[in-house]
């Protein structure tokens, strides 16, 4: 029994462990925010250190000391990743990401020391809605209407055609 509620309690933690990964969807050439927060309270801004990541471990921004660090920011980041100082004392180190590629898409970790938090992010990039109107898939909606219109256009016209064909077939028998 107790090893069936301890069993019970993992997997709660582990569950919720899983539910902090957030997804955020943003759009080719525009911004997003990245979320990250701590837990903890009372922070003192000269004892925390936070540390973004990106795909292959890129430094995408460091905050030492609540301090900006960006001497080993990664190239592709540059003039690009922003934080919110505001928002450091109340345990907002979430940063924007401006002008994305899809290259961009993928997942980000946040750490955030000495408390050993980690939020990962996982950011998916679309398509902006004035490329999807005027992209392929534009021509193969097109095409689905088309062919819808004469599917139902075949299955009007053909009973009509039918029950006008045997009409005059009636109207020509003998009687």
């Amino acid at each position: 029994m107790i090893i069936g509620c301890c069993f019970i309690c993992l997997f709660a933690v582990l569950i919720n462990k899983v539910s902090l990964d957030v997804t955020v969807e943003a759009v080719f050439g525009g911004s997003v925010v990245l979320p990250c927060s701590s837990d903890e309270h009372d922070l003192k801004l000269q004892d925390i250190d936070v540390f973004w990541r990106g795909k292959d471990n890129a430094v995408i921004y460091n905050l030492i000391k609540g301090a900006d660090s960006l001497d080993s920011q990664d190239q592709r980041y540059k003039n690009r990743a922003q934080t919110f100082p505001d928002e450091y004392k109340k345990g907002n180190f979430s940063i924007k990401l401006v002008n994305l590629t899809h290259t961009d898409a993928g997942k980000f970790i946040c750490y955030i020391t000495p408390s050993d938090e980690q939020e990962t992010v996982q950011l998916i990039i679309k398509e902006s809605t004035e490329q999807e109107n005027h992209g392929p898939e534009t021509q193969f909606n097109w095409w689905q209407i088309l062919l819808i219109c004469v599917f139902t256009s075949s299955v009007l016209v053909f009973p009509i055609a039918y029950f006008i064909f045997m009409r005059k077939k009636r109207t020509q028998a003998p009687i």
